[in-house]
């Protein structure tokens, strides 16, 4: 089933799940094994923040198709009711956008890429000079 124009919505809840389990797993295997500071660390990947800032990265760098823009300005554009609670709008609709971006490609069973991306995003986190804005 082509899930490319489905609700980007529900792409995005798909999504967030996704992205924070790989998030998590990653931080886990790195050998973080207290709660408090697991959180700590996933707060600058899964932040609408950190999002954020990772899609502006991927973008800027050329790493997505036409395709996988496509969901991604869809879900950013996308009008919400719900308001964002600590992030402007802006940096909220980018979020969105990945999030969609993630769910989208595992909706379609494209695993491979979705960890593609994801392996990115770490990499641009583990770089010393990002600093997550809270």
């Amino acid at each position: 089933m082509d899930h490319k124009f489905r609700n980007v919505l529900a792409l995005a809840y798909v999504g967030d799940s996704v992205y924070e389990i790989f998030i998590r797993k990653y931080l886990f295997l790195q050998g973080i094994e207290k709660v408090n500071e697991l959180q700590q660390k996933a707060i600058r990947y899964v932040s609408a923040k950190g999002q954020s800032h990772y899609l502006d990265w991927l973008i800027e760098n050329h790493i997505l198709t036409e395709e996988e823009l496509e969901i991604v300005y869809r879900a950013r554009n996308h009008k919400s009711h719900a308001s964002p609670k600590n992030t402007d709008a802006s940096t909220y609709h980018k979020a969105t956008g990945l999030e969609a971006l993630i769910g989208y490609l595992f909706l379609e069973e494209k695993r491979e890429r979705v960890h593609e991306i994801m392996n990115f995003i770490i990499q641009v986190g583990e770089d010393e000079s990002y600093v997550c804005i809270r």
